[in-house]
């Protein structure tokens, strides 16, 4: 179990190196406007129940820039007369603490270790973030995340609006830093390639896992186990919390209970993917859980395969985000025209909400990175965003005829089918290249392997 299935899943490609980091900051400190201060707050940690704490996840923006991974730190780029200087400010050395909690690193080894120029303690950063404020025109702060960092900013503002006029000092502007960091992290380094497609090895493997040990009346937090198992096997763990829907669950596209028998006959649609170092795969592949499609699963998983494959075809340079989604959608309406679903009568109006819509209620695409649903503008002046290479988009049709759903009237035979298959795809130079493509999606190889080691 968990043995890759020819995949290498043994080397885990380099995080980002120092030097990679680094350049990040610099090119942040050269977009946003000179005598700029620019604030990145960690993650806070977060209560489950009583003294339970969630398992704790770093900001993507924190890893993006300092790769650091740790609660309780802040980050500070300042851009003064065109120099770069970098502050992380982190927990001190506590040995009462460090017994329950773990090792921390301390000052000097996080100045060693880090992509920065100095390192405080948290418990120091009102005076010391006070006085980096006050020699900064601009500041880039997202709100919300620490109510003291929060605090210091708008006091050192308040302050500035009674004496900037006479001193000369202080910030005058707040400005969001979300867009500007969002432009930066859309394309992909290689590095960040490299580990995108390693993720996206781990989660075909883990799909792979589950289709073989599939079983009629196999429940679906069994099917979960089998693929977060695998994740954690291999050293990743999930990046959304596994959608495992059986049946008329798979009609449901956020399905989060994951408690009910997949039962014989019946199609288990996962969508799951694993992260490494924060970089994302996710992977939807929908299968019948006895090993073998009915006429009527067939006819609408092929349509679906279609629709993708067509939607990938239009995963090149120069194209439009919204182009892989037209060209889904426009398989998805004839397909469905063809089989009577839907009336038309023309190809255009089949493809309307009213009528596909009702089977395909959400867009094909979103980006991935750092964040499974990751930043980036996708219509830019209310115009659909050109692709380019080192880009990073999912590619996920599917249909879904809900049995449960009182306001459609569906025929018996496609009544309970739900399908979604979705893959990873970079922008290449030439074209795209899907990082995904190790996970089986066709009726024949899906056929072959469910059920071969259960």
């Amino acid at each position: 179990m968990f043995e890759g299935h020819g995949l290498d899943l043994s080397q885990t490609p380099d995080h980002p190196t120092i030097d990679e980091l680094r350049s990040r900051q610099l090119k942040i400190a050269n977009v946003v406007e000179n005598d700029s201060l620019l604030i990145i707050v960690n993650n806070p940690e977060s209560i489950r129940s009583a003294d339970v704490e969630y398992p704790y996840r770093a900001s993507s923006d924190m890893l993006y820039f300092v790769g650091w991974s740790k609660p309780d730190a802040v980050f500070c780029i300042s851009n003064r007369g065109g120099e770069m200087k970098s502050l992380l400010f982190i927990p001190p050395r506590d040995t009462l603490k460090e017994t329950w909690t773990g090792l921390r690193i301390g000052l000097d080894e996080a100045t060693n270790q880090f992509p920065i120029d100095r390192a405080e303690s948290i418990e120091d950063i009102t005076d010391i973030l006070a006085s980096e404020l006050e020699k900064s025109t601009n500041v880039y702060h997202q709100r919300g995340l620490s109510d003291i960092v929060d605090r210091v900013v708008d006091d050192a503002l308040l302050e500035t609006s009674r004496m900037r006029q006479r001193t000369g000092f202080g910030p005058a502007n707040l400005c969001d830093p979300r867009p500007v960091i969002a432009e930066l992290r859309l394309m992909k380094s290689e590095t960040e390639i490299a580990l995108m497609r390693h993720s996206c090895r781990i989660g075909s493997a883990a799909h792979i896992e589950s289709m073989q040990q599939a079983f009629s009346g196999m429940a679906e937090y069994q099917i979960q186990a089998v693929i977060e198992g695998c994740f954690i096997h291999n050293g990743s763990q999930w990046s959304y919390p596994s959608i495992v829907g059986g049946g008329d669950n798979a009609t449901i596209l956020h399905y989060n209970e994951n408690n009910s028998p997949v039962n014989d006959g019946e199609l288990v649609l996962i969508d799951a993917g694993c992260e490494i170092a924060g970089y994302a795969s996710d992977i939807t592949r929908t299968w019948p859980i006895n090993g073998k499609f009915t006429e009527a699963q067939a006819i609408l998983y092929q349509l679906v395969l279609d629709s993708q494959m067509a939607a990938i075809s239009m995963c090149k340079p120069g194209a439009t985000f919204d182009d892989p989604h037209n060209a889904a959608k426009k398989v998805l309406a004839q397909g469905l025209l063809d089989l009577g679903i839907i009336s038309g009568p023309t190809l255009e109006e089949a493809m309307s909400s009213e009528q596909l819509g009702t089977y395909f209620m959400h867009r094909t695409s979103h980006w991935i990175g750092l964040d499974v649903h990751d930043v980036g503008v996708y219509a830019p002046d209310d115009t659909p965003r050109i692709l380019e290479s080192g880009m990073v988009l999912t590619i996920e049709p599917g249909l879904y005829f809900g049995a449960w759903r009182p306001d459609v009237d569906i025929d018996e035979k496609w009544a309970g089918i739900g399908i979604r298959i979705e893959d990873d795809v970079l922008i290449t130079e030439n074209g795209c290249d899907v990082l995904s493509d190790d996970c089986p999606k066709t009726i024949a190889d899906l056929e072959s392997i469910i059920g071969s080691a259960a």
